[in-house]
């Protein structure tokens, strides 16, 4: 049961971050680069514009757009970076109070 003093759009934000982590990490042990594209410039950036984070929606569309890439490698290092920047603004969302969207974060 949730609690009354939660954010709906928080909560909303929160619930697609980890959506979207979980499919980043599928896609990236399966080595789907289409897939991995997809999300970066489709879901990470339409859910950074909704949390208003402009700096991490410009990081996801300029690594699908800034091709082509040197190498299969350098693409996937660039994704486990994407990753690694929304699963610490899952820790910064997860550890405010009423998991609020910080300034930090946008």
């Amino acid at each position: 049961m949730l609690q009354c003093n939660m954010n709906v759009s928080s909560l909303s934000l929160q619930n697609g971050l980890e959506d979207i982590l979980g499919d980043l990490r599928f896609a990236r042990r399966k080595g789907d680069l289409g897939r991995l594209a997809l999300l970066a410039y489709c879901e990470v950036r339409r859910w950074a514009r909704q949390a208003e984070a402009q700096e991490l929606a410009q990081h996801s569309s300029a690594l699908v757009n800034n091709f082509p890439h040197a190498s299969r490698d350098d693409f996937l290092a660039g994704m486990d970076e994407l990753i690694a920047e929304l699963e610490h603004v899952r820790c910064i969302v997860a550890s405010t109070p009423n998991n609020r969207f910080p300034e930090e974060v946008r």
